[in-house]
């Protein structure tokens, strides 16, 4: 099903039955959650994965497709473009861990040689502690703009305000 505000669809695949209770929790937290949580995640040559950050740490995991570029901007100011595939000989990473509270985005990434686009990619995505809703906030494109202008480009096609 879509993913509402990042984009691209997914669906839940895991949700631990081990539950943290609040007070072993970071504050920001607010409250109890699961130990983790795993989705499928779909993106298309039609959709992105908006500039977002998470109160936890969050795998990507590839698994088929083509390509995804990957931005990430840490809270020290500094920032990198990572890729995800199937081609760790060409650089590409078959698995990206993007720590709590960086921001992140990604959209599909161009593919050289002879390989046919799928113009598609399938990941997982595993969020420790659970993902819940409310840990998820958009970034706003001209906060971002201002805080990481060397990334102005990414974060331009990466957000939607």
């Amino acid at each position: 099903m879509p993913l509402p505000g990042e984009g691209g669809h997914y669906r839940e695949t895991y949700r631990s039955p081990v539950r943290i209770p609040g007070n072993g929790l970071p504050s920001t937290y607010g409250g109890p959650r699961q130990a983790s949580t795993a989705i499928y995640y779909l993106l298309t040559s039609d959709t992105f994965s908006a500039m977002h950050r998470l109160r936890g740490d969050e795998i990507f995991h590839f698994y088929l497709g083509d390509p995804i570029e990957m931005l990430h901007l840490r809270p020290d100011g500094t920032g990198a473009v990572l890729t995800l595939g199937t081609a760790p000989h060409e650089g590409l990473l078959p698995q990206i861990v993007v720590p709590a509270g960086v921001w992140q985005g990604a959209r599909m990434a161009g593919r050289s040689g002879d390989a046919p686009r799928r113009r598609w990619a399938l990941l997982g995505c595993t969020v420790a502690p659970g993902f819940e809703f409310e840990d998820f906030e958009l970034g706003k494109r001209d906060a971002l703009l201002g805080a990481y202008p060397a990334y102005a480009e990414m974060i331009r096609s990466l957000t939607r305000d």
